[in-house]
């Protein structure tokens, strides 16, 4: 074998490494993997007065553009993200207790099936109420 067949073997098999690299990378990421995971979750407080839930989330900074509600059989999810503020490039943060970036909240509800009737934002907090179904 001359220098010049192993040089060309040499990156054959370079290039053949890489593209089996390649295909065992493109089986583990996925488009489900570059969604954003949630990193904290609200404070919630659930009260039930007859057929009537009412559950208050807290989310200080939060729009209602900037959360979503599903209600589905195992109970209610609310998830959105709460934005950094903004600051000035030359700003130095010197304590950072609130949580910022993607949320998610599972809240499991009492036995029944619910309609969401309404859905606001009140002083900081997202405002659910829920009517049991006969």
């Amino acid at each position: 074998m001359t220098s010049r067949d192993q040089s060309f073997w040499m990156w054959a098999e370079a290039l053949e490494l890489l593209q089996g690299a390649e295909r065992r990378r493109g089986r583990f990421l996925t488009l489900e993997a570059l969604r954003p995971v949630p990193c904290w979750e609200p404070s919630v407080d659930l009260y039930e007065d007859g057929e009537v839930l009412r559950l208050l989330v807290a989310l200080p900074g939060v729009s209602a553009r900037q959360c979503e509600v599903v209600l589905g059989e195992d109970g209610l999810i609310v998830r959105g993200r709460r934005p950094m503020p903004k600051v000035s490039h030359r700003t130095a943060i010197r304590r950072l207790e609130i949580p910022y970036g993607p949320f998610e909240r599972r809240i499991e509800l009492p036995p029944g099936d619910y309609r969401l009737r309404e859905q606001f934002l009140e002083d900081g907090c997202l405002v659910l109420v829920l009517h049991r179904l006969s």
